[in-house]
């Protein structure tokens, strides 16, 4: 059987850059690159002609930028952009608007002595399988429906595309207010689906929130700092000794672990660096299971959107502690990878659409909720 093809167009206005991430991409047997492109002009144009599956789509341009190139080919339902992003304050403000009007992820750009080219190739490669493959099933399914709807034929309807068996979920406990603090933990989606979230609780909301988003240094900042802006609660970029506050959001910075430790009467953000290799710095487990020690029972974890299965051993700690988990479900999941992982372990005790975890968060909680 013939292998899919998943075809990519390359955006950069540097030549040498446009180089490097075809020459990445093209290592693998099953990726194409059909075109590059030196501008969001061309990156427009080349989509409509060539239809790609995936498209990479420098953040800084002249011309039409990475934005505003991402932002018409998404009104044109076009193909998933993952952005490559510098690494500068201005470069991670840009690629946090692209995801909010459509962009599907970011990678960091591979232009600097500071970036791990092995990690960014390795990351780069899985995330244009996976949201070429996406791309392909919905351009299927799309086509399969058509087909249906069409007075032409009468093709039998498309059997269900099978889901990976689920480990049967323990009932729900009722619900208790006696949650101490929460820990979310997220990757791909999950700027957005933090946008969906932190701005709905309210300035009231009783206790702390630690967040583990994977992103690389100097992204985590700015990403506070906007949720910020729009949330009632307050959201920061944890820093070391910090004391967990109620209706507090403490967002762990890219590069670091963060734990918690019990100091001056107070529970304090710990920082450290990761003593051996970690596939995520910040990671979901190392952050989730210094929740579920700390606060035990009250300990209530969220796990959302993202690849792989970061998280998994995390939430275990917290569970083996009394603690209690949302998953969000695979409907409303950029990559249903980290929740599905979870739950396929048994360790999600309700799954809930994005939409619903603000609520549901306050429901547990005892907070106010009003509909946004």
């Amino acid at each position: 059987m013939t292998p899919t093809i998943i075809t990519v167009v390359v955006t950069d206005d540097s030549a040498f850059m446009r180089r490097a991430i075809q020459k990445m991409l093209e290592k693998e047997p099953e990726i194409r690159v059909v075109g590059t492109a030196a501008s969001g002009e061309e990156a427009i144009a080349m989509v409509e002609r060539l239809r790609p599956d995936v498209v990479t789509m420098d953040v800084d341009m002249p011309g039409i930028g990475g934005l505003e190139a991402a932002r018409s080919i998404v009104e044109r339902r076009g193909p998933p952009i993952i952005m490559v992003s510098a690494l500068t304050r201005d470069g991670a403000e840009t690629t946090l608007r692209a995801l909010e009007v459509g962009a599907v992820d970011f990678i960091p750009k591979p232009d600097s002595a500071l970036i791990d080219i092995v990690n960014v190739q390795r990351e780069l490669v899985e995330k244009v399988k996976h949201f070429g493959s996406r791309r392909a099933y919905l351009r299927a399914v799309r086509e399969t429906v058509t087909i249906r709807r069409s007075p032409l034929t009468e093709a039998p309807p498309a059997r269900p595309v099978p889901t990976p068996p689920v480990r049967a979920r323990r009932p729900a406990p009722p619900v208790r207010t006696a949650f101490t603090c929460v820990a979310i933990g997220t990757s791909t989606g999950g700027p957005v689906a933090l946008t969906q979230i932190l701005p709905r609780l309210p300035a009231s909301f009783p206790i702390p929130i630690v967040v583990v988003q994977h992103m690389p240094p100097g992204f985590t900042r700015p990403l506070a700092e906007r949720l910020d802006a729009s949330s009632s609660i307050t959201v920061v970029e944890a820093a070391d000794g910090m004391p967990l506050e109620p209706g507090t959001a403490f967002i762990a910075p890219a590069g670091r672990q963060l734990r918690l430790i019990r100091s001056v009467g107070a529970v304090r953000v710990a920082l450290g660096d990761e003593a051996q290799r970690s596939l995520h710095v910040p990671s979901v487990d190392v952050m989730a299971a210094a929740v579920g020690e700390m606060y035990g029972a009250g300990a209530l974890g969220v796990i959302l959107t993202g690849m792989g299965h970061d998280g998994v051993h995390g939430l275990r700690v917290l569970k083996e502690r009394g603690g209690f988990v949302l998953g969000q479900d695979e409907a409303t999941s950029v990559v249903y990878g980290m929740p599905r992982a979870a739950a396929a372990e048994g360790l999600v005790d309700r799954v809930v659409p994005l939409q619903a975890v603000a609520r549901a968060l306050c429901e547990l909680t005892g907070a106010p909720y009003a509909d946004p």
